[in-house]
């Protein structure tokens, strides 16, 4: 299946792929700032609430995206 716009250049599976690494890393920041969130605390006993912002951010999105998906399919 081509893309109406940039069919010529773009197609599913270029589509899919950049979705499954945007994915991954979204996970990936989402769990590095969780570890670092956890360090500050364990080790410095300071809650680090620009970490946890970012963290409550990626969680917030997820969760948004996976119940809007799960309502329009």
């Amino acid at each position: 299946m081509k893309v109406p716009i940039v069919g010529w250049v773009v197609d599913e599976r270029y589509l899919n792929h950049r979705l499954q690494a945007s994915s991954l890393g979204g996970i990936a920041g989402g769990l590095v700032a969780l570890l670092l969130l956890g360090y500050h605390f364990y080790f410095n006993h300071v809650w680090s609430w620009d970490l946890f912002a970012v963290v409550a951010t990626i969680l917030g999105v997820k969760l948004a995206v996976m119940g809007w998906c799960v309502l329009n399919d």
